[in-house]
């Protein structure tokens, strides 16, 4: 988006003055003064549009992150007692796109938010058919899956992705970090 700046705007208010003697275009005149300090007013509430704009997603603009947080129920205990500015906004990120899912494009893309590049890896129980050097689970593991962390950015801890991810997974599956 374009800001436009005081000069923009005085610049349009002298195109739309009427032409005349009475109307000199010459920029020392008080008539001319007078506009470019009108063109001041739009041209600030310009800039404050574009920055609003720039926060109204999370993450963007530290200003808006306090209500951020209320509308997203942080901070919680998976954070820690005194979480960094950068921790804040990436759990932020990820609580705002981690509005829910269970598949396995969801969970690495909200583990992303958070600063993990991860490798989800569901186990299955025994079949018919496992070639030799396979592990046999039982039936229970059905409900299991791992997270294999490939790559941190060291912002949020450890401690906060198994916090986030074990309130985030469906209740009757157990999650692993490995």
């Amino acid at each position: 988006m374009t800001t436009r700046t005081a000069a923009d705007y005085a610049g349009a208010l002298r195109a739309l003055m009427p032409t005349g003697r009475v109307w000199p275009s010459d920029p020392n005149t008080d008539q001319q003064r007078a506009l470019a300090a009108l063109s001041n007013l739009p041209a600030r509430l310009d800039r404050a549009a574009d920055h609003l704009l720039a926060g109204a997603l999370p993450g963007d603009s530290l200003d808006l992150l306090p209500e951020w947080e209320v509308s997203l129920g942080l901070p919680d205990p998976c954070a820690g007692s005194d979480p960094t500015i950068a921790a804040r906004v990436n759990q932020v990120r990820a609580r705002f796109i981690g509005s829910g899912g269970q598949s396995v494009p969801f969970f690495t893309a909200f583990c992303s938010a958070l600063g993990f590049t991860v490798q989800i890896e569901p186990y299955a129980p025994f079949r018919v058919g496992h070639t030799v050097g396979e592990p046999l689970y039982g039936d229970d593991w059905i409900f299991a899956w791992a997270v294999r962390i490939l790559a941190s950015s060291d912002v949020v801890s450890i401690d906060v992705l198994l916090c986030e991810l074990n309130a985030l997974k469906p209740a009757h599956t157990c999650v692993f970090l490995i």
